[in-house]
């Protein structure tokens, strides 16, 4: 469990700096082959992280409770930022609709998780 927790913490820093090199905080100008090798990378990054989040397992109630508080804070941390970012670019008048649409998406798949955990259990 504890080498899981490792591995898994590792993956979503290899994930955040992936995205914050998306940023280009460095200046530097991003030739089409270092963003397409940036894209892959970030790819699988995410699909190995995903696979992680998936295949949590727990073996008792506390643990279970753990994941689910942690699922939680990540909505809403999430949720509160899209809704910080679509309200600061509302007033610049330049409203990125991805942000409109993440948010719709991550409400969206929030009732049908819901529903379907409902419905199966």
């Amino acid at each position: 469990m504890k080498n899981n927790l490792i591995q898994e913490i590792a993956i979503s820093l290899v994930l955040i700096i992936l995205l914050v090199l998306f940023l280009n905080p460095f200046g530097f100008w991003m030739p089409t082959t270092l963003l397409m090798m940036m894209v892959l990378g970030l790819v699988v990054v995410f699909v190995v992280f995903a696979s992680f989040v998936w295949k949590e397992n727990t073996r008792d109630e506390r643990e279970s409770l753990h994941k689910m508080m942690a699922g939680r804070i990540a909505f809403l941390a999430g949720t509160a930022l899209l809704v910080i970012g679509i309200i600061v670019q509302s007033f610049k008048h330049e409203l990125d609709y991805w942000l409109v649409f993440t948010l719709g998406t991550m409400i969206l798949a929030k009732i049908i998780g819901l529903t379907y955990g409902r419905i199966k259990y």
